[in-house]
């Protein structure tokens, strides 16, 4: 998808599900993939050269996302529908599920929302893409497919005013079963910087959508956050993708063994 604004006919719906029947334990979620911003809202009264930063989604996420499912044979649930609009990787009750304002950019179509205005946006994007997710994991544990969740993500390298020096974060709670192994092998790619729980943890309530997913489960999951100037263009993209992937392939069952929480 690149780095420029997404069109309509790259969003005909709010979630895409692709390679349903995926061979591969992994499930991939890019909950921030999109910058699509459908008509009605006008853009929000943002500039047209917002919508490509990082506030509106994460840039190179979703063709790593995309490369790095296809290599595994994995099945890919991803937003189509910008995260201005309302953040699918946000509860609920989340202050910041549709935020008045992102980093330093107020965002003005998204003040004094009335009750009926929040519930038309979760119905439009968030709901679809939670459902979508849902029903892809509940149909592969109905056949005892061994399922494991990963989400894909960018950053920015420098936010605030302060440097960010990984080139690769995962992030992860007390299990550890993926995030291990993965950690572990990232590690070992001599002149990589990772960051563990950097740049960001579930403290800083962005593991909903594994939490929700994956976690209620049982199931191992782990979040990539790679730096965004690394994935800017194809060459980058393709490289975390199949390093990625080379890792992830490479996790054992023994590794991710879990029960499914009831």
């Amino acid at each position: 998808m690149g780095a420029g604004i997404s069109t309509a006919s790259d969003a005909a719906a709010s979630v895409r599900v692709s390679n349903r029947g995926g061979a591969s334990p992994y499930v991939v979620i890019c909950d921030h993939a999109s910058n699509f911003m459908p008509a009605e809202f006008a853009d929000l009264g943002l500039e047209k050269s917002d919508l490509a930063r990082h506030i509106a989604w994460d840039p190179g996420a979703l063709p790593v996302a995309r490369r790095l499912a296809e290599a595994l044979d994995a099945v890919l649930v991803e937003s189509c529908i910008s995260r201005l609009i309302i953040d699918c990787n946000r509860p609920l009750d989340a202050p910041d599920l549709i935020s008045e304002a992102s980093e330093t950019t107020i965002i003005p179509g998204n003040s004094n929302l009335s009750a009926d205005d929040r519930q038309a946006r979760i119905a439009l994007s968030w709901a679809p893409f939670h459902e979508a997710v849902d029903a892809v994991i509940a149909e592969r544990l109905q056949k005892g497919s061994e399922t494991r969740l990963v989400s894909v993500h960018s950053f920015t390298p420098r936010y605030k005013g302060i440097d960010r020096p990984w080139q690769i974060g995962v992030i992860h709670d007390e299990d550890d079963r993926l995030a291990g192994p993965m950690i572990s092998a990232l590690k070992g790619v001599v002149g990589l910087n990772v960051g563990v729980n950097q740049p960001y943890s579930p403290a800083d309530l962005v593991y909903y959508s594994l939490e929700r997913h994956g976690r209620s489960r049982g199931l191992a999951c782990a979040m990539i956050e790679i730096r965004n100037d690394e994935i800017a263009n194809g060459a980058g993209q393709r490289k975390w993708a199949d390093l990625l992937a080379a890792i992830l392939a490479g996790v054992q069952p023994a590794e991710c063994a879990g029960v499914e929480r009831v």
